[in-house]
């Protein structure tokens, strides 16, 4: 698999890009792309023009696929990161991930799709953590209770000796005549 990301430009950067990869045109020759310390945040360069970029984890994972003959798809990757790269006047983003996906449908996706997780009290799970341990080593776990074991009470069938022989039930009529 091919490592894939999406890069998210200002509409008048897209089209400065398109026409440097379109015309081959010597203006805006360079594309740069770097990173500082912490990984997430960075400078997006153009020519001598520099922007701001951000890198942000997705909502939820995107596919990527190609074809080489317009009829069969070939998936090529599994993208989970976008780089947003933004004006100067632009604020930067809240946090790690970006809170809509890429498309209108996806806006503000994990608070609208997604379960939240649950609140579990770090004390309770570690207890369940090693009763299963001993129990997987073949003890049994601290807190469960033997019940005292029930002599097994006869059950009969209460179908079987009411009914007569032939399986029709006397009481039972399936006319329309006993509705009245």
């Amino acid at each position: 698999m091919e490592e894939q990301f999406i890069l998210r430009v200002p509409p008048s950067l897209a089209e400065r890009i398109d026409r440097l990869f379109s015309e081959n045109s010597s203006e805006d020759a360079s594309l740069d792309l770097s990173f500082s310390e912490d990984g997430r945040n960075g400078t997006f360069m153009i020519g001598d023009e520099k922007f701001p970029a951000s890198l942000l984890d997705l909502p939820c994972v995107v596919e990527s696929y190609k074809t080489y003959d317009e009829s069969v798809l070939i998936k090529t990757s599994d993208v989970g990161q976008m780089i947003m790269v933004r004006e100067e006047a632009e604020p930067v983003p809240e946090g790690v991930e970006y809170r809509h996906g890429l498309t209108p449908p996806m806006r503000d996706a994990r608070r609208r799709r997604f379960r939240r997780e649950p609140d579990l009290n770090p004390e309770v799970v570690q207890k369940v953590e090693q009763d299963l341990h001993r129990i997987m080593s073949g003890g049994t776990a601290t807190n469960t209770q033997k019940a005292a074991p029930t002599p097994a009470a006869e059950k009969r069938d209460v179908r079987a000796a009411d009914t007569p022989a032939n399986g029709d039930d006397p009481d039972q009529s399936y006319s329309d005549e006993s509705d009245n």
